[in-house]
């Protein structure tokens, strides 16, 4: 039987760190950039397809929902996949959150109270851009809430997702993971055009220095909530064709595993094709 992507990008059980994936391999792709690019169409089409069919079944009454999580450094490809893939998509069934530094408001609750106001409803994939693993990134990096704090967290995200799966949503969750190299070039490119101006922070520089902390977190995170339940996979992502194409089959795998279905119209078919002629 041929591997599925959720297979070969599953981040395994106690694999320790990050060092040992390769952020520039392609498993699974059908070829080089060219070939893989050429399968992009088909696998919108594909994708647009499905999504028909689940926004339907929850007009008809289904439950169902989808939860697609983005994480990674600066630069990974969050926007990219966004735009490339989730851009495939039918806005009307599409809901899209980033979160980043919370409000005054938000500090005032539990960091999942925020998380909970952006989830998907019946029928839609939702995206998050960043996500409540923040909270056990950020966090822990930069020493924001006590380590006893942090450390309950992961326990309290598990059995977040684990609520959300058995209320029928299905959480893809991908961690973006892109080299410090390609990072860098990444970087100079914003600086090198104008145009890219707006997305280049200085501040950036800070949380870059700060690599191996968030490598060490991320490991962290991926180590002790990829879950049967909710699991995480590691979506190499030095290559932008390749990054687009692998979140795109896992978006096309949930959904294909999910296998929604049109609803069927309860009324009689003839005789209200005869009420539209008179009408």
């Amino acid at each position: 039987m041929a591997k599925t992507m959720t297979t070969r990008l599953r981040w395994p059980s106690g694999a320790g760190d990050l060092g040992s994936f390769d952020s520039r391999a392609t498993p699974g792709a059908p070829g080089g950039k060219k070939r893989t690019q050429q399968h992009l169409p088909e696998q919108a089409e594909q994708l647009s397809r499905l999504q028909d069919r689940f926004y339907a079944e929850a007009a008809g009454g289904g439950e169902r929902s989808v939860l697609l999580v983005l994480q990674g450094m600066d630069t990974s490809g969050k926007g990219g996949v966004i735009r490339h893939v989730v851009g495939a998509l039918n806005p009307q069934g599409c809901s899209i959150a980033s979160f980043k530094r919370p409000t005054e408001i938000e500090l005032r609750h539990h960091f999942l109270w925020r998380v909970r106001r952006q989830l998907p409803a019946a029928g839609k994939i939702g995206v998050f851009a960043r996500s409540h693993y923040e909270d056990v990134l950020v966090a822990r990096v930069k020493a924001l809430a006590e380590p006893a704090v942090i450390d309950r967290r992961y326990a309290e995200i598990i059995r977040f997702e684990q609520r959300l799966v058995e209320n029928g949503t299905t959480i893809v969750k991908c961690f973006l993971h892109v080299s410090a190299d390609e990072q860098r070039e990444r970087l100079l490119a914003r600086l090198d055009d104008p145009d890219k101006h707006w997305k280049y922070n200085p501040g950036d520089l800070a949380e870059r220095a700060m690599w191996a902390e968030y490598q060490a977190a991320y490991a962290l995170a991926l180590e002790r909530c990829s879950t049967d339940a909710a699991p995480w996979y590691v979506v190499p992502s030095d290559r932008k064709w390749y990054r687009n194409w692998a979140v795109g089959q896992l978006l096309v795998e949930a959904l294909s595993g999910l296998d929604p279905q049109y609803p069927r119209g309860e009324f009689d078919v003839e005789a209200e094709r005869t009420a539209v002629r008179a009408s």
